[in-house]
């Protein structure tokens, strides 16, 4: 039983996913240290995750009569939106703890010959 406002809204999810993980790509290239990287990821791509997941557990839902699989993508999602921000909160920390400057820092020090 598919109907066209369901169809519509999983293709509305699914664009936003796309856009939030082009975002994230973007700002893994494009920004100047690993502080600023992590945060582009941490937050574009989990949102554009969690909007994919989300397409993905209505389209099944939509086609499938079984809550099995709806509530297995409702266990990644939760997964995903723990976990990616904890990767990146440890990945700055290491980074912290191994006095890697950020952008400002280094753009300061480069001109110091001593």
């Amino acid at each position: 039983m598919t109907s066209t406002l369901g169809v519509a809204l999983v293709a509305l999810l699914g664009l936003g996913s796309v856009f939030f993980t082009l975002v994230a790509a973007v700002g893994v290239v494009r920004l100047p240290d690993v502080y600023a990287r992590a945060h582009a990821t941490s937050k574009s791509d989990t949102l554009g995750t969690g909007l994919g997941l989300a397409a993905g557990a209505l389209a099944l839902g939509f086609t499938l009569d079984s809550g099995v699989a709806l509530f297995k993508v409702v266990l990644l999602t939760a997964f995903v939106l723990v976990a990616n921000p904890v990767a990146a909160h440890a990945i700055v920390r290491a980074a912290h703890l191994d006095d890697v400057p950020t952008a400002g820092e280094a753009d300061e020090t480069e001109g110091d010959a001593t």
